[in-house]
């Protein structure tokens, strides 16, 4: 096995189609993968995102990993950057990408050209456990090509595809506690090498399995809510199946779990209750001191004002603001920080940890790495933007998941 550096042309460079962060059909084109990319439904490329870290210059200190496929260079890893540059020279057209965006891309660029075997590692090394791939994307590669048995995991999307299917339930926690090979048997199902096998019938089996993925989605089991505990927080007639059909033997089944799950009886959606704001996306569990003492007070403080918010003029919310203001400054100081090099250097870690719908509302409120400082100063002064409730609970979401990294026990 051997690597060396090769200049390669761009417009010879052929994007993977097996790419694990999105596995796209092997006759597809560069074209179809950019294409794919830009759409990114499941958010995994982030081609904006990369061109406006790209800044000044085309950096070079970080190879483009290239295979030949007999005589055709294929690019393992480094296509996120590969697709800007055959959008920089025309060789991929994306009508709404904004080119100007990108720095000056030569057409010729040195690459790491290696064998297949060197390449694989190379990639599992930098995304295997780096939290760019999903832990679908990662058990898939590791049976794929480091040739590694199958995953429970895996076994179970593939018998049932309720995982590819339902992307809230392709998360560390649902792999690790969830969907294990203790907890199925404890639910009924079992394997028997890649088949699924289950103590219910086809149609119970599927509204078991659609029940749980209802439990994940709605986060009536989480991390921090019912851990562990996904049978008994399932409807009464799911572990009513369970207990029934307890003593059978399992045989072989065949279930699909759609992406939306079906009540198998129909009645009429009762009206939805009003749902109070959550500071902080939920409890927060820190290491004894000064900013653990904060929090647990602004969380009284936030209660306090969602019980009595009508005796309370329109300008407390500010007070809040302030609050997680003096929050960050205790926590920075804690850490020997400054309270922006607290925020700035923890903000994208703690985002990663988001869900979606989390990371959706500090979208909304327009909460990022470069925007929370200042929003934070607004809460000092008497502007009407330090009034809006919404955008400090959004505030809190990324502040509970900082303080969780620096202070969490």
């Amino acid at each position: 096995m051997s690597q060396n550096i090769q200049n390669i042309k761009i417009e010879d460079l052929v994007l993977w189609t097996e790419n694990p962060r999105d596995p796209i059909d092997p006759n597809s084109s560069d074209q179809d993968i950019a294409d794919r990319a830009w759409d990114d439904e499941h958010e995994k490329w982030n081609l904006l995102k990369l061109a406006k870290e790209m800044r000044t210059h085309y950096d070079f200190s970080e190879l483009p990993t290239v295979v030949y496929h007999e005589t055709t260079p294929i690019v393992y890893d480094g296509n996120r950057r590969m697709i800007l540059a055959k959008i920089y020279h025309d060789l991929v057209k994306l009508d709404s990408f904004d080119k100007s965006k990108l720095p000056s891309i030569p057409k010729v660029i040195p690459c790491n050209v290696c064998s297949k075997d060197i390449a694989i590692e190379n990639v599992f090394r930098k995304h295997g456990d780096s939290g760019s791939w999903s832990p679908l994307d990662r058990d898939l590669f590791v049976h794929k090509f480091k040739n590694e048995p199958k995953s429970i995991f895996l076994k179970l999307d593939e018998a049932t595809n309720i995982i590819s299917s339902n992307p809230h339930l392709n998360q560390v926690f649902v792999k690790n506690e969830i969907f294990t090979q203790e907890k199925l048997k404890e639910m009924g199902f079992e394997f028997n090498q890649d088949d699924l096998e289950s103590k219910h019938s086809d149609k119970e089996s599927k509204q078991i399995l659609q029940d749980v993925s209802s439990k994940i989605e709605a986060k009536v089991v989480t991390t921090r809510t019912n851990r562990g505990k996904i049978i008994d927080n399932l409807d009464k007639s799911s572990r009513d199946i369970i207990e029934k059909n307890k003593k059978k033997k399992t045989s072989k089944i065949n279930v699909s779990v759609p992406a939306t799950a079906q009540p198998l009886k129909k009645k009429q959606t009762p009206r939805t209750k009003k749902k109070d704001p959550e500071i902080f996306n939920g409890v927060l569990y820190l290491k004894s001191g000064h900013a653990s003492d904060l929090y647990r007070d602004i969380v009284d403080l936030f209660k306090y004002y969602l019980d009595q918010r009508d005796s309370f003029s329109q300008y407390f919310p500010s007070l809040l603001r302030m609050s997680l203001r003096l929050l960050c400054e205790a926590a920075a100081s804690e850490e020997s920080k400054t309270m922006d090099d607290y925020l700035k250097s923890n903000f994208e870690t703690a985002k990663k940890k988001l869900d979606q719908d989390a990371k959706t509302t500090l979208l909304t409120q327009n909460v990022t790495k470069q925007s929370i400082i200042p929003l934070l100063h607004i809460g000092a002064h008497n502007y009407q933007a330090g009034n809006n409730l919404d955008q400090t609970v959004a505030i809190s979401i990324i502040l509970g998941e900082i303080l969780t990294i620096s202070h969490g026990r």
